[in-house]
């Protein structure tokens, strides 16, 4: 078993560093400030093959794999976590149409995803009523000649006033098993997510609109939005997939989504931890640097033992997708225990900076913001430990049987 990346993983790992160190480092306060979008990063990003890493090449990308977008994926995280989740979804976004499209949306849009031309990709799930549950999700799209009329809304879709591209959910059959979620069983449940379809949908469609960017806790440069579909008209050819596969889809790609969010917070943590150990090596009380005390000398220990166990959770996750072999349990692993760890470790690192933690002369105060929101996006913590305990129920009853 060898837990050292290879050569090309390495590569595209260093670049990432690289450019991370060069580009987003030094603004990423700014950008927290100011809530800029980073179209700009993102262009260069593309450039370096980081918005399409796990890719074919004949489609524009990268062709590097899982686990080296998930080492590339933490370095951007690192440096500035805002731009590693639009690189997250835009490299999501471009595998979902790579596994689930038809030659012509691959040859139309992966492209302009990879090469930047649709400056991001955005994931359009969830709804007021529909987050956990996506399969009460209640946007409708209705069957007319030659194409679908959208009708309703998604709400907290990450660059979705950005993005070239949108793959958004709705449902084509089965709407009265939606309305009541409350009331429904769980054939009646399995019924409502066999009606939920998956559609390509270019920003400029009319009928569709992006509203006002939320005011959010962390993540400030990237934009988080409601979406509405106001009788908008996509032809056939944006069904993604068969018609009724959109909820299978919707899980694939949360399943490989998880792996994207447990490496931003393998990042953000680095980040943090290592911020802490600087601190403390600088910082003098009782004439001595604070790193010599034992209390913050153990917070430091508990932070690095957290941080790697949490990172080899992840890169094995991210082997298990690239290898072709069952993940989805591996993924809700890494992306439960890294989410909770960044949250652990980035509160240790104010901590240890004590009042000057809590200011924003010092990055640690956006640290702890930018990874509150990894244990809610891309499924809960709540979430996550359903899908393990099903997954250990499971192993546990065949063993038995």
């Amino acid at each position: 078993m060898n837990f050292e990346p290879t050569p090309e993983q390495r590569l595209i790992a260093d670049t990432a560093r690289q450019f991370a160190e060069q580009n987003l480092i030094k603004k990423a306060a700014q950008r927290d400030r100011d809530g800029e979008f980073p179209v700009a990063e993102l262009g260069k990003l593309a450039e370096l093959g980081l918005l399409g890493v796990n890719i074919p090449e004949e489609l524009g990308g990268a062709q590097a794999g899982v686990v080296a977008y998930s080492l590339a994926l933490s370095e951007i995280a690192a440096a500035d976590a805002s731009v590693s989740v639009a690189m997250a979804v835009t490299n999501m976004v471009a595998e979902i149409i790579c596994a689930f499209g038809s030659q012509e949306q691959k040859q139309t849009w992966v492209p302009r995803l990879c090469s930047g031309e649709a400056v991001a990709g955005a994931f359009a799930l969830s709804e007021a009523q529909s987050g956990s549950d996506a399969s009460s999700l209640r946007t409708k799209a209705e069957k007319i000649p030659g194409g679908y009329r959208l009708s309703g809304s998604k709400l907290w879709i990450t660059s979705g006033d950005r993005a070239g591209v949108l793959v958004v959910w709705a449902r084509t059959e089965g709407e009265e098993l939606a309305a009541r979620p409350d009331k429904a069983s769980p054939a009646s449940k399995k019924s409502a997510a066999s009606g939920i379809s998956a559609f390509l949908i270019p920003k400029d469609t009319p009928g569709f609109a992006a509203g006002r960017p939320e005011h959010k806790l962390g993540l400030r440069g990237s934009t988080t939005v409601p979406l509405t579909f106001d009788g908008c008209e996509v032809p056939d050819g944006a069904l993604l997939g068969a018609p009724g596969e959109g909820f299978k889809i919707a899980m694939t790609a949360l399943d490989g989504g998880r792996i994207g969010i447990a490496s931003q917070a393998v990042g953000v943590a680095r980040a943090a931890l290592r911020a802490a150990t600087d601190y403390a090596k600088e910082r003098k009380q009782f004439g001595q640097a604070i790193a010599n005390f034992q209390a913050i000398g153990n917070m430091l220990a508990d932070g690095a033992v957290q941080l790697e166990a949490a990172r080899l959770l992840t890169l094995r996750a991210a082997l298990y997708k690239e290898s072709g072999v069952p993940y989805s349990r591996a993924a809700a692993m890494a992306k439960l225990y890294a989410s909770e760890m960044s949250g652990r470790v980035c509160d240790m690192a104010l901590q240890v900076h004590g009042g000057y933690g809590y200011t924003q002369e010092f990055p640690v105060e956006r640290y702890l913001r930018d990874a509150r929101v990894q244990r809610i996006y891309e499924g809960t913590s709540e979430v996550q430990r359903l899908v393990i305990a099903r997954s250990v129920l499971k192993e546990f009853s065949d063993h038995a049987s």
